[in-house]
């Protein structure tokens, strides 16, 4: 079941997401590929994910053995899993602008880590602290994207 409610939200934010960028203006000079190219690349993409769990979710039903059993009650964890997910994420997008990206990043970052890859601190933090550091480091210099720079000194 939670699949499924993951593939509705997918279908559902990738649609509002070519809402908003089909409402992003379009300048007759220019890049010829417009601002609209990346966001709807990455709109692609929420579509490819989509499908492949679509794909995975007919596998499991194929694959799963037909008796007349009743079906067992969903664990409930799962959902709580989800919500504490988007729950961190609104975090995320609340201290976004206060902490600036690359803080706010590798918290939130560190946090998803440290839940799902339990027990690797190492790993997880230098996880978090390298990504996020090089992406803004590649967003803000080399591709020339203003990013909130927050309480970080750089």
């Amino acid at each position: 079941m939670a699949d499924r409610i993951i593939f509705v939200g997918i279908l559902v934010l990738a649609g509002v997401y070519f809402w908003a960028t089909s409402q992003i203006p379009t300048l007759e000079i220019g890049d010829p590929l417009g601002p609209k190219a990346f966001p709807r690349l990455l709109g692609v993409g929420l579509l490819i994910s989509a499908a492949m769990l679509l794909a995975e979710m007919i596998k499991e039903r194929k694959a799963a053995p037909e008796t007349n059993e009743p079906e067992e009650k969903e664990d409930t964890s799962t959902y709580k899993i989800v919500a504490g997910v988007v729950v961190a994420t609104g975090i995320y997008f609340a201290l976004f602008e206060v902490l600036g990206y690359a803080v706010s990043t590798m918290l939130f970052l560190l946090v998803m880590t440290a839940y799902f890859n339990k027990g690797k601190w190492w790993t997880n933090v230098l996880t978090a602290v390298l990504y996020s550091f090089i992406s803004y480091y590649m967003f803000s210099s080399l591709l020339g994207v203003n990013l909130p720079r927050g309480i970080a000194p750089f």
